[in-house]
């Protein structure tokens, strides 16, 4: 192998590792700082959902709400009597209580947010 073949593969193999290293080295404040900006990004609400019938109806909720874009988390949960419910966490700068409620609808499950926003259960 020429030198500037062996050059050509170690440079970058170079940059990624000094770019490893000074992340490693990061303070413990700037990852703290830099979590907090994500966690503040994500926000966890609680919907109301009627149309469940059975045991497989939070499958299909929880399908359709994961598709939504910005949508990180679902839990979804049949109660009995038509009825159910999801707690969804997701970055609202991405979407909407809104478009939450539209997915549901087009899953076939009309769904609310809960009122006192309690937790799921």
């Amino acid at each position: 192998m020429t030198h500037s073949k062996r050059a050509a593969i170690l440079w970058p193999a170079l940059v990624l590792l000094a770019g490893l290293w000074l992340t490693a080295g990061a303070s413990p404040s700037v990852a703290r700082a830099a979590g907090a900006a994500q966690e503040a990004a994500r926000r966890t609400i609680v919907l109301d959902v009627d149309g469940m019938t059975c045991d497989m109806c939070p499958i299909t909720v929880r399908k359709a709400l994961e598709k939504v874009p910005g949508v990180t988390e679902v839990e979804a949960r049949y109660e009995g009597d038509g009825r159910g419910w999801a707690r969804v966490t997701f970055d609202p700068r991405r979407t909407t209580v809104e478009e939450l409620t539209k997915a549901t609808a087009k899953a076939g499950y009309s769904s609310r947010p809960r009122a006192d926003g309690g937790e799921g259960g």
